[in-house]
Formats: structure tokens, C-alpha cells, sequence
């Protein structure tokens, strides 16, 4: 029955076109479930699902396949089994993992039909353009920020790529991942600010006496009974507000006991530097036995706190806090503290906070000048944005399926106004003939990873397949240079010692400019360590560098953590925070 009524809207050829492709999508948070719930009744019979992240109590308010029994469970696990009680029929796979794990290489990409991105990670995002990109697979790309939105469709050599824009460095960040894996210091200002504060001082959502264990099975009982647990902790926690022990039972929870609980998750750790818990007594000895703190010179407010100086304040901050809140409370049950910049208490708080936490995952740490000037950019998620950018990222992958991918518009979701619709359409563009992904000539070679060294890949590949000159040629691995003439004692070492894997990119470039994208497949082959595929490498056409002059990498492709966006066309430029789905806007 339910099929019938999508051949009467689809037709019934592109309904079969539907129900035969095989699709991935990428992240099941804000725009993910919308966007699985769309899939599953529109006909999408083979799904496949990846996400790393677990459920946070926070998400609820907008990603409705999560119930309270479902925090601290895998995303993509539940999202799954959420939606198949729509529609049951539908075949999902779900996987808890990482999209950039190198198993998830060229050639596990090219098994689908179309790939829809809802992630909230731009660095993921890029990753996810350029596999679709080698793949040669079309890309629903889909974000959001407030009210704000975006979807649009990426194919090679006919559309304009995720990274053919210029990427203006971010000033604000996603931060769907802050509770478990920070890795920027707005991160663990947000955590501080957002997540701690409110949970100590504001309206906090974790102590809801309506939550109830109701699964009783082997698989779910240690979630729910840590959980439970946790529930415990906070209350205990805040009936201890205004005593001496206060500070510290805070500090052991946030610093101490979730951070080892973090480190329990063992999977989390296999491509991360693993967190160091601190310790509130050796903090305490080592603070109580130290010398006098040295003089800092300049503004009091630029220079950053030592650990010390971090855990004093956080002692001393609670404290305020705590006094304040409790006579607010004698006058008003209800009350609560909300987060103001100007507030010297609770600036203070966040800053203390997030540079503990910091310490914890070998982040840099903040001044206090630097945490005021990030802690106020977050902007929310909106359900109904999510809602209408999950819509109309299914629509483009109906177009896709139709064909003619050159015709099918970029849709903009703006605030409503007098002088436009709601929803903006834009002609695609195509790709940028300078743009370093999309522009890159591709080639793959099978890997034998157990003998195969660079040399091998400098003789295959870049001599025989490319024609190369190697004393003109720059091998990188991301943004880590592994080769060039000044740099050969790589060449007899194992890929594999060099932490070259089975899916890695790499980048082949000369110095008269040409450019190769090199996808590495794993297999066991006893005939040659490095085998081309596809015969001789065609280059691209290029403007001629000039005789004697030496490529340079720009500061973007050396960098350790590239930035990157996209645009759309609004009246405001804004960055984007998300904690679920993020773009770039300008």
C-alpha cells in the first residue's frame, strides 16, 4: 500500500530508480533524522547510515528518533531502528564510526548510488567531497544554522565542488562533538559555557526525575544503569551546593570521572590522542606546595592562567556562583544563573573550565580577554530548519536519479521577507577550473601494504604512469609532505611506517604544475607492490608555469587543520554554529 502511493507520485519510473538505488548518508543528527525518516518513506529501499557520535540528552529537543532510553547510545544504531517502524521493509546498515576510518575507502564509496552529507564537521564534509569526487558519485550536500539553510548537488566535472569556493577561516565552530571530542579551544568553551553552566547553575535538563529505565535487556542494561548512575551524581552534586565539598565534587565528576568513562569507550580513542583525567588532591598538594606564581606583564586579562591559577579560579568561581544562586533561591524556587559575558563570575567560571578541559585533551588554553571575545557565537538548531533542509535535500536526490545534473538548482532556505520567498533558487555553477580538488586529475593503484615503500610509488606512479620528472615532484600525505627532491631518505621506508593506509589520498605534485590525486587500494598481490590501474595518466590542461620557477604551496594546503565553506546568498554574513549541521554562509 504504501508503495503505491509513492509510484502515484514519483511515477513508476522513477520509483523504480528509487527503490533499486543504493544510498549513504552521512551523520544522523539534526538534519540526519529528518532526513532517514524522508528516505525510508519515500521509497529508498537500501540505506546505509554512519555516525560516530552517541545520543546526548540535549539532542532531543530536535532529533525526534531519540527517545531518553536511547542517551548515551550510538546515533546510527538508533537511528535505524527508529526508522524501520516507519517502514519496516526498508533494508538500513548502520555503522558507529568514523566516515575518514580508512575502510571506508574509494571503492566502498563507489557501491552507492548517491551519498547525502548531514554532518556538522567541516573537515568531514571536505573529506566526504573528495571521496564522492574519486568515486565518481553524486553528493546531496545539505546544512543548517538557526533559521538559516541550505542543499545542493555535487557531481564530478559537472557541478562546482564542496571546496571550489575560496574557505575564509572560520570564526566559530561546530559542536555537536564538544562533551567527548574537542579538538579546538572554542570547543571547550562552549562545553564550559553551554553544557557546565547551565547544568550547575541554569535550567539543567540531565536532573528529570520523568526519566524511566524502561528496556530490561542484557544489550541495553549497562547504558541505562550508567545513566541512572549519572542521574545520581547530579543531584548529589547540587544538594551539596554552598558547602565546602562542592568545588570538588564538580571538578571529580566533570574532570575526573566523565573523563574516564570517556576513555572506556575504546573505539572513540583509535585515530585520537587519548584525554588525561586530572586529579583534584595532586592539583590541590601541588597548588598548596608551589612557589609564589610569577609576574606577568601586560593586561591582567590577556595573559593566559596557569593549571594553578585555573583550578583557584574554578574553586573560587563556584563559590560565587553557588552564593549568588542560593539567594536567589530563597526568594524564587525557580530561579536560575544565565551565562552574560559581562558577568565577571561567570566569566570566570568558563574560563577556569574550558581551560581545564583543554589541559585534558592537549588543546591550547585561553585567556580570559580571548574566551570573552569566543563565548557568545552559538547559534541554535532549529527542528523546522532541519525539517524543510532534510525535504529538499530528498527532492535534489530525486532530480539526481532523473538525470541531468547540470539543471538541478541550488535551494536556499532564507529568513521570510517582503522583497523574496522563503525558499531561493540558484543555477548551479560549474566547477572552478583553479579549484585543487575537483580540477585534480585521479588515478588509483592497488597497494600491497605488507612490502610496498614510497619508491614504489615514486617509480610506478609518478615515472612510468605520470610521466613524471621525480626530482620535480611533491608527494604529500593530507597536509604532510612526504617527498620532494630534499627529502628522499622516505623512500625505502614501508608506506605503512610512514602511516600511509589502505584509502589514503595521495597528493602528486610538479613543478610546472601539475596535479594527481592518487587513491590507494589495499590487496594482496604477489606479482607487484604497487600496481596502476586504468593505464597511463591523462593530465589536465594547465597554464604553464614559468621557466625556472619553483610551485609553491599556499598556507591553506600546509596547514594543520584546513578551514573551509560554502556560500549562499543572504543579507548577512554569518559563520555558522551548529551542533548538528553546519555551513558556511556569507
Amino acid at each position: 500500500m504504501r508503495d503505491s502511493y509513492n509510484i502515484r507520485i514519483l511515477g513508476q519510473s522513477l520509483f523504480d530508480k528509487v527503490a533499486s538505488s543504493r544510498v549513504l548518508m552521512v551523520g544522523a543528527g539534526g538534519i540526519g533524522c529528518e532526513l532517514l525518516k524522508n528516505l525510508v518513506l519515500s521509497g529508498f529501499k537500501n540505506i546505509e547510515v554512519i555516525d560516530l557520535d552517541t545520543i546526548d540528552i540535549s539532542n532531543l529537543n530536535r532529533q525526534f528518533l531519540f527517545q531518553k532510553q536511547h542517551v548515551k547510545k550510538s546515533k546510527a544504531h538508533v537511528a535505524k531502528e527508529s526508522a524501520l517502524k516507519f517502514n519496516p521493509s526498508v533494508d538500513i546498515v548502520s555503522h558507529q564510526a568514523n566516515i575518514k576510518d580508512p575502510k571506508y575507502n574509494v571503492s566502498w564509496f563507489s557501491r552507492f548510488t548517491i551519498v547525502f552529507n548531514a554532518l556538522d564537521n567541516l573537515e568531514a564534509r571536505r573529506h566526504v567531497n573528495q571521496m564522492c569526487l574519486a568515486a565518481n558519485v553524486p553528493l546531496v550536500e545539505s546544512g543548517t544554522t538557526g533559521y538559516l539553510g541550505q542543499a545542493y548537488v555535487i557531481q564530478k566535472d559537472v557541478t562546482e565542488c564542496f571546496d571550489c569556493e575560496p574557505k575564509p577561516t572560520p570564526t566559530t565552530y561546530p559542536v555537536c562533538t564538544i562533551r567527548s571530542t574537542p579538538s579546538a579551544p572554542i570547543h571547550c568553551i562552549v562545553w564550559a559555557k553551554s553544557y557546565l553552566f547551565n547544568q550547575l547553575f541554569g535550567n539543567s535538563e540531565e536532573e528529570d526525575e520523568d526519566l524511566q529505565l524502561k528496556d530490561s535487556d542484557k544489550e541495553n542494561a549497562q547504558e541505562l544503569a550508567a545513566l541512572a548512575r549519572e542521574t545520581e551524581e547530579l543531584k548529589e552534586i547540587k544538594a551539596a551546593m554552598g558547602t565546602d565539598a562542592y568545588a570538588q565534587k564538580v571538578f571529580d565528576k566533570v574532570f575526573t570521572t566523565d573523563i574516564e568513562r570517556l576513555l572506556s569507550m575504546k573505539d572513540m580513542w583509535k585515530m585520537r590522542e587519548k584525554p588525561v583525567p586530572l586529579s583534584y588532591s595532586a592539583i590541590e598538594s601541588e597548588a598548596s606546595n608551589g612557589s609564589a606564581q610569577a609576574t606577568q606583564s601586560g593586561l591582567k586579562d590577556q595573559h593566559v592562567w596557569s593549571l594553578k591559577e585555573c583550578f583557584e579560579m574554578f574553586k573560587d568561581s563556584v563559590a560565587r556562583l553557588s552564593k549568588r544562586l542560593i539567594a536567589l533561591k530563597e526568594k524564587n524556587d525557580d530561579s536560575i544563573l544565565s551565562f552574560d559575558k559581562d558577568d565577571d563570575d561567570a566569566l570566570d567560571f568558563v574560563t577556569a573550565t574550558a581551560n581545564l578541559r583543554a589541559r585534558i585533551f592537549g588543546i591550547p588554553e585561553k585567556s580570559r580577554f580571548e574566551v570573552k571575545s569566543m563565548a557568545g557565537n552559538i547559534i541554535p538548531a532549529i527542528a523546522t530548519t532541519n525539517a524543510i533542509i532534510a525535504g529538499l535535500a530528498v527532492m535534489k536526490g530525486f532530480a539526481v536519479l532523473r538525470g541531468h545534473v547540470d539543471q538541478i538548482k541550488r535551494t536556499y532556505l532564507t529568513t521570510v521577507g517582503r522583497q523574496r520567498p522563503l525558499l531561493m533558487l540558484e543555477a548551479p555553477a560549474k566547477p572552478k577550473p583553479d579549484c585543487k580538488v575537483c580540477q585534480t586529475v585521479s588515478a588509483t593503484a592497488n597497494v600491497n601494504f605488507g612490502r610496498a615503500q614510497l619508491r614504489d610509488i615514486l617509480d610506478t606512479v609518478v615515472v612510468k604512469g605520470a610521466g613524471l620528472d621525480p626530482e620535480e615532484v611533491v608527494i604529500m600525505d593530507g597536509n604532510k609532505i612526504v617527498y620532494d627532491v630534499d627529502l628522499d631518505d622516505n623512500l625505502s621506508k614501508l608506506l605503512t611506517d610512514l602511516g600511509i593506509r589502505d584509502g589514503k589520498i595521495l597528493r602528486l605534485a610538479s613543478d610546472d604544475g601539475d596535479e594527481i590525486d592518487l587513491v590507494l587500494q589495499g590487496v594482496d598481490n604477489d606479482a607487484s607492490a604497487v600496481e596502476l590501474l586504468g593505464g597511463p595518466i591523462q593530465k589536465r590542461e594547465r597554464a604553464p608555469v614559468a621557466a625556472g620557477q619553483k610551485r609553491a604551496f599556499s598556507d591553506d594546503e600546509l596547514e594543520a587543520e584546513p578551514s573551509s565553506s560554502k556560500r549562499a546568498k543572504t543579507d548577512n554574513q554569518i559563520v555558522v554554529i551548529d551542533d548538528d549541521d553546519t555551513i558556511m554562509i556569507d
